[in-house]
């Protein structure tokens, strides 16, 4: 059997989800004026705002016009109680008036010229990639699902809350979905309702059970190794092993660091493959089993070249990182910036 037909189906969509993010981020570094960290300081790039991910356009900048935006209206077409306002404004594609109005920069302006550009050309990359039959049976199989999911979802997942939670209580859609809709959009909005069922039956996020509790067993594993072993960052890492020890489901034995479950730990893991499997057979029934099954197909079809679009380009803030081994088993959306694998 294939390894990618023995993946959970919330894995299956946010490793593609996520390498279509990471691909398209990628290719914003290269074509987008910016700042990192690493950036050499001059007159330039002083007006230059500092690069973020995709999350941030889809779930924030792309509602803001350049006539400016309440916060009120900017949550309601959102769909996203608390937008990254303060973040966007800091990394200087954003400004708020003294009446809370919300009005991009130059730079937010040029950022959103060259955002709305990419979602062509990476779904165009994809389909030279995956050929053009693949990627129309994905969509076609998304939108099945996505169709009929009656709830009011952002464009992306939003930045994870306390716990590592996704931070929703989305109402009834207000309209139908209609097309056209970004890929990634479907991809986040078919797995965020998957998310919000396990979430309100779970004692643990659907993220911390996906890249931490699922790597713990019978062999002992560093709170150093997790960040290889899952595919996230090792400040995403931290926050879960952080949430998860002052809750008691875990314990980390000095001098080495090594991550033990607690019994209560034991019950969470159990509980998070136990939900995987009775969420996928609810939707079998709500969906149809040839709707589930052809989202599955369409989505394990991909699995060998995800990793192919990933290398990013020479001097790319990435160029200088590890090059991943595997795709987080679900996207870890943290406050720096919305980069999907927690970076």
């Amino acid at each position: 059997m294939k390894a990618a037909a023995l993946l959970p189906l919330p894995a299956l969509l946010s490793q593609t989800l996520v390498a279509f993010t990471i691909e398209f981020d990628n290719e914003l570094e290269h074509r987008s004026p910016h700042r990192t960290a690493a950036s050499r300081w001059t007159e330039e790039l002083r007006h230059s705002p500092w690069l973020s991910s995709m999350v941030m356009y889809l779930n924030l900048l792309q509602y803001v016009p350049e006539s400016g935006i309440s916060l009120s209206e900017l949550k309601r077409l959102a769909r996203i109680p608390k937008p990254s306002i303060n973040g966007m404004r800091r990394w200087g594609y954003i400004k708020v008036a003294e009446d809370r109005t919300i009005r991009p920069t130059r730079a937010g302006l040029a950022a959103q010229k060259v955002w709305t550009s990419l979602f062509e050309v990476i779904e165009k990359r994809w389909q030279e990639r995956f050929g053009e039959e693949a990627i129309a049976k994905l969509r076609q199989s998304l939108w099945a699902l996505a169709g009929r999911i009656d709830l009011d979802l952002p464009a992306y997942l939003p930045v994870v809350g306390y716990g590592l939670t996704a931070p929703l209580q989305p109402a009834n859609r207000r309209v139908p979905l209609t097309e056209p809709v970004h890929l990634v959009t479907l991809l986040s909005q078919v797995l965020l309702a998957f998310t919000i069922e396990f979430e309100r039956r779970a004692d643990v996020s659907l993220a911390i059970g996906a890249n931490v509790l699922r790597l713990l067993g019978n062999e002992e594993v560093r709170v150093r190794d997790l960040p290889r072993l899952s595919g996230v960052s090792k400040e995403a890492i931290a926050m879960a092993v952080g949430f998860l020890v002052r809750r008691g489901f875990m314990t980390v034995e000095p001098p080495e660091k090594i991550v033990l479950l607690t019994q209560k730990g034991v019950k969470a893991k159990n509980e998070y493959f136990h939900l995987l499997q009775a969420i996928e057979a609810d939707w079998q029934a709500r969906f149809g089993m040839p709707a589930i099954r052809a989202l599955r197909e369409s989505l394990e079809g991909l699995q060998s070249k995800l990793l192919l679009g990933l290398e990013p380009y020479p001097g790319g803030w990435r160029a200088k990182a590890r090059k991943p081994e595997t795709l987080p088993h679900y996207p870890m959306v943290l406050h720096r910036g919305g980069y999907p694998d927690g970076s």
